[in-house]
């Protein structure tokens, strides 16, 4: 999936380091740009790890945290309405949905046998999002109020959250250097126009491996919400 609305990289940087005001009107109904660039690298990853399930047989994978996020009806929203619906009812600044993307190659680098597809996308996409907000911006939604916009009760989003937390072994902190390597990747998907080249970098990033060496040595101990 292409970008249906071409976004130039300077539009793209201006929405990543931007933290709307409340009483910011346009933030309901303009969408930030990086919705449209995560959307087009999730639909790509998803569109793989279903063709991949159904080679296999549709056999489980993963333990009972993993199969937790599991939905026997996948919700008929796309995801690029359910991040744009998130954004309208929660009011989630740009930068959270880095984190998010973060926290997700994150989660699918601890666990191997985990992989974004339909049926686990939009509740890992709504949990993700929740506790990006919580580690990035200083005043939050309540997990109830997740909830009902990710189409969950408040009992099935708290122990999602529980189930991401130690999915992730409580690995929450985003230094400076990993939030900016992912920022340019962003941008560098816009640059080239998405296509084979967001498939690619997919097969690296998306479930295989979230910072080079290279980037790691690079790592400094500032949380992203010090500098934005």
């Amino acid at each position: 999936m292409s970008l249906l609305n071409p976004v130039s990289p300077s539009k793209l940087r201006a929405d990543l380091y931007n933290f709307p005001c409340d009483d910011d009107e346009s933030t309901t109904t303009a969408p930030p740009s990086v919705i449209s660039v995560l959307a087009s690298l999730l639909d790509r990853a998803i569109a793989r790890n279903d063709r991949a399930a159904v080679n296999r047989g549709n056999a489980a994978v993963g333990d009972a945290r993993s199969r937790a996020f599991e939905s026997h009806q996948v919700l008929d929203m796309t995801i690029q309405s359910f991040l744009e619906r998130i954004y309208r009812y929660a009011r989630v600044a740009p930068p959270v949905y880095v984190v998010a993307y973060v926290y997700l190659d994150r989660l699918c680098q601890f666990n191997p046998g985990l992989r974004i597809c339909s049926a686990n996308a939009h509740r890992l996409l709504i949990t993700a999002i929740m506790v990006a907000s919580k580690f990035v911006e200083d005043l939050n939604y309540c997990n109830s109020y997740f909830a009902m916009v990710g189409g969950l009760s408040a009992r099935e989003l708290n122990s999602l959250e529980l189930d991401f937390l130690f999915l992730m072994k409580f690995k929450l902190h985003v230094s400076v250097s990993v939030f900016e390597s992912y920022c340019r990747h962003l941008e560098r998907e816009v640059s080239f126009g998405g296509g084979y080249q967001i498939e690619r970098s997919l097969r690296r990033l998306m479930c295989g491996g979230e910072i080079t060496a290279e980037e790691k040595e690079r790592r400094e101990p500032n949380q992203v919400a010090q500098v934005l």
